[in-house]
């Protein structure tokens, strides 16, 4: 488990084991994998030959089972840290098309909170994320019956092991251990999230899923402000462990030198906003998340995602 109270000294350079780690995290899946896993025009994922224009409308319950797939593991996540329990003990239908997964977890998750304050954030988001399921199930269902994808399966447990090495903050990490690591843990997918959606906007053609969609976003965009500040309040640890992660998803996001992600920190001084330079957030193709969530660049399955996700379109 990383510990809360590490020193400064965290800010130094990797060592040579911790950068061994990260490169094996970061290691290209091959040829196989990135063909699996084409993307076509717009960055979304589509079977080789076809045309995105050709096949818009025809994108949009992909688009939204892609962020099914996302919200199911940020739902899973809070709601097993603030209540010990997952979506299907919360009334929600998690069977759907392609494979229904487990959730890897450690026995008894839910978080002993000391803060009322920081158990009332972990509440609420996780009561956001758990509608956010409800809703994209309900507007492809019903657009289509048994058009919503299954949860696939989710690693909240090894998935935080290698990740917390490949960054650089230890050899384990235990997001349910206290409500520090919580908040930590939150941040792997809160900026995520938010980049996502903005991704994913120009590429939804019906104008009610459109705006579904940006309202999302917004309230992902809230819970990624929420947890930027916390994290940067509670001292150097957590703004240090912070800002490692920033540089780890920037990594992964793979665009040589542009800027997909920011810590909560620049030149020492507080970030809360993570922008470009028009102060407008950074937006990631789906590529660029399933990088992220796999843990490695061209992936088809790991990390978060044991399996991969369900409902893409492969070549």
């Amino acid at each position: 488990m990383i510990s809360p109270h590490r020193t400064s000294s965290a800010a130094q350079k990797l060592d040579a084991g911790n950068e061994l780690t990260r490169r094996r995290f970061l290691g290209r899946a091959g040829a196989a994998a990135a063909a699996t896993a084409a993307l076509a025009s717009g960055g979304f994922l589509l079977a080789s030959g076809q045309k995105a224009a050709a096949q818009q409308a025809d994108l949009d319950p992909a688009i939204l089972n892609f962020a099914l797939n996302l919200e199911y593991l940020e739902a899973e996540y809070y709601l097993r840290a603030t209540s010990g329990t997952g979506l299907e003990h919360h009334g929600v239908d998690i069977t759907g098309a392609g494979s229904l997964g487990p959730v890897i977890i450690k026995p008894n998750p839910r978080v002993p909170f000391l803060s009322d304050f920081l158990q009332d954030i972990g509440s609420e988001i996780a009561r956001d994320e758990l509608n956010h399921v409800k809703f994209l199930r309900g507007a492809l269902n019903a657009a289509t019956p048994d058009t919503a994808v299954a949860r696939p399966q989710i690693d909240l447990l090894n998935s935080f092991n290698a990740l917390a090495q490949a960054a650089g903050l230890g050899d384990s990490f235990d997001p349910f251990a206290n409500e520090v690591n919580f908040l930590v843990g939150a941040f792997v997918f809160e900026d995520v999230g938010v980049t996502a959606y903005h991704g994913a906007a120009p590429l939804i053609s019906n104008k009610d899923y459109l705006s579904a969609a940006a309202g999302i976003l917004a309230v992902e965009a809230y819970h990624a402000g929420i947890i930027r500040t916390v994290l940067y309040e509670l001292g150097p640890w957590t703004r240090e462990a912070a800002d490692k992660i920033s540089n780890l998803r920037n990594s992964l996001s793979d665009e040589g030198s542009a800027v997909t992600d920011q810590g909560i920190r620049i030149n020492g001084e507080p970030n809360l906003v993570p922008a470009d330079s028009n102060s407008i957030a950074f937006s990631r193709t789906p590529r660029q998340v399933l990088n992220i969530v796999y843990g490695s660049i061209d992936a088809t399955s790991g990390l978060f995602f044991p399996k991969g996700v369900n409902g893409l379109i492969n070549s």
